[in-house]
């Protein structure tokens, strides 16, 4: 069970936040053969979305046009082989997606903005993961998990559930009372969908919904034979349980297999008809198996948000399993078959930075820069937003950490972990009119870092032995800042990965085992594996002079906590 070098081929498939990408990579030895990237059209118009509100809607076509575009694309990069084509040599396919991303579908699982009285509905399409109109709605949740006298069902999502999270939104949608949620006969999420999609299920029995998903974000779990049962459900909305009810009991991992491609997608892809899909997951879970993945490291996904992935073994039989408190979940097989995959992170990492930008560049958008409004504003915006991040963090990297007396909390988007709250929110304190653009950035990045840390002393208070940091993601390879101030704060090695395409790597390494090239994920992974490229060091230093500020970053979110709820 293994492939030789130029024989086989699988495809990485990664749904973003902006966009969707897709790698062909040799099953050998884990090298690209080509990829490509789509935006998602109506996304980048705005369409359905009210960020003034938080509600951030993603309709179904832009990922149905995303994928058939990205997956051409690459494949025509890829080219040919030894007179073949590099398609006809691939074995497997394994979709990512962003999450918890909910649907409300019809009764064939297709999500209901496909339809024409619902093409313009945010009601009826993807409920983006950063989407946190449902807070009310999580704090009841939590409420009565701890207050009805049963099961608390958060228990294995560290305790707190979250506005991000599947049920949740389900909540805010049936209390929307719109017509697409009386139409729906089912929820799909983002990862369980792409696969059915391309396989041309089209019965709710035949879904294989993805493990990741409903563990860390459904509060599914084995132990209680699947989803909350209708008594707790019904104490929120009956409809949650008729919901609940389409989605069958059970879960399975990404490395089992959906099934093969349909003969539509098939030929919309140029595929061979009998490429095996996998099972679907959430970017993070499959992007840390990409990233190096293993016992003892921390892998950080560094992008926009961060999810930080352990992995670590099942309890001896008989014994209990440890919870950890105020994580985002520990699931068994969420990353790989046989070992609990724990989930943390932030809710805001390179948003923070993106912020700052646009709020420095906002008289360029305005128009107030000599230019009429229209497309000259908005050519000078971008051109001034792109040279931003480079001259900030060239002059924020000569400030010394112990002389700007600046804090700054990372909660932009509310806190993700510990304990999840998303009606928290950002702040700068400890300015003075002497105060600059470059100080400022650079207490937001170590704001950032010091988010990192509280992750870490969370694990660590709860048991996780965290010995090693990896990191993988476009704030991991673009900025050697972030990731000095982050390693300084941690007082860790951070060992970043070489590839740039790390979860759509990660989905080439599930593909390969659902095709069975491999026995299982760690195995493909051994043998694809990216070089590290490079290793940031602590500096003792600044580590002790981040020790002084941690403490006041500490005390500003406790005050947060108190007085500065959204």
């Amino acid at each position: 069970m293994s492939s030789k070098k130029g024989l086989d081929y699988v495809l990485g498939i990664d749904f973003g936040t902006d966009s969707v990408r897709a790698l062909v990579v040799d099953a050998a030895d884990g090298s690209s053969a080509g990829t490509a990237v789509s935006a998602y059209k109506r996304w980048a118009r705005g369409e359905y979305c009210d960020p003034r509100s938080n509600r951030f809607r993603q309709h179904p076509l832009d990922y149905v046009e995303g994928i058939e575009d990205a997956t051409k694309r690459a494949l025509a990069a890829a080219g040919a082989e030894a007179g073949a084509s590099i398609a006809a040599k691939v074995r497997g396919i394994t979709i990512d997606t962003t999450g918890s991303t909910p649907c409300l579908a019809d009764a064939t699982g297709a999500p209901l903005a496909l339809k024409a009285e619902f093409a313009s509905e945010p009601d009826a399409m993807f409920v983006l993961w950063k989407d946190h109109t449902a807070v009310p709605q999580a704090e009841r949740i939590n409420a009565l998990a701890r207050g009805w006298g049963g099961e608390d069902f958060t228990k294995y999502e560290g305790g707190i559930y979250s506005s991000e999270w599947f049920w949740a939104k389900v909540l805010k949608l049936v209390e929307n009372e719109s017509t697409a949620m009386a139409a729906a006969r089912t929820v799909v999420e983002h990862c369980d969908w792409m696969p059915a999609l391309l396989t041309g299920v089209k019965d709710l029995e035949s879904y294989r919904r993805s493990r990741c998903a409903a563990g860390h974000k459904a509060m599914w779990h084995a132990s209680w034979g699947g989803y909350p049962p209708a008594a707790f459900l019904d104490k929120l909305s009956p409809r949650l349980s008729e919901l609940a009810a389409s989605l069958g009991t059970e879960t399975y991992t990404a490395e089992t297999a959906f099934g093969k491609l349909c003969p539509e997608w098939a030929g919309r892809l140029g595929l061979p008809a009998d490429v095996v899909v996998s099972v679907g997951a959430f970017d993070a879970h499959i992007g840390a198996v990409g990233g190096d993945v293993a016992p003892g490291t921390l892998l950080k996904i560094m992008g926009t948000s961060t999810c930080d992935i352990m992995i670590g073994p099942k309890p001896a039989v008989g014994a209990a399993e440890k919870l950890v408190a105020g994580i985002c979940g520990q699931v068994d097989g969420s990353v790989v078959e046989g070992m609990i995959g724990y989930e943390a992170g932030q809710s805001a990492f390179g948003d923070v930075f993106a912020w700052f930008r646009k709020l420095l560049a906002w008289p360029a958008r305005a128009g107030l820069l000599g230019l009429a409004a229209g497309a000259d504003a908005a050519a000078a915006a971008l051109e001034l937003e792109d040279k931003l991040l480079p001259a900030l963090e060239a002059e924020a990297a000569k400030i010394d950490p112990a002389a700007s007396g600046l804090v700054a909390l990372d909660w932009m988007n509310g806190r993700r972990t510990p304990d999840a709250d998303q009606a928290l929110t950002g702040a700068l304190a400890g300015i003075s009119l002497g105060t600059d653009a470059p100080a400022a950035y650079r207490a937001l990045i170590e704001s950032a870092a010091f988010g990192s840390r509280a992750i870490v002393e969370r694990l660590r208070s709860e048991g996780v032995k965290v010995e090693r940091v990896a990191a993988i993601g476009g704030v991991a390879r673009k900025s050697p800042l972030v990731m000095q101030i982050t390693s300084d704060v941690l007082g860790m090695d951070i060992s970043v990965s070489a590839n740039d395409q790390s979860v759509a790597l990660g989905g080439a390494m599930f593909a390969a085992a659902a095709a069975g090239l491999y026995p299982d994920a760690l195995s493909a992974q051994a043998a694809m594996r990216a070089p590290i490229e490079r290793v940031y060091k602590p500096d003792p230093a600044r580590r002790a002079a981040y020790d002084k500020l941690y403490l006041k970053y500490k005390a500003l979110g406790a005050f947060a906590e108190k007085e500065m709820r959204a």
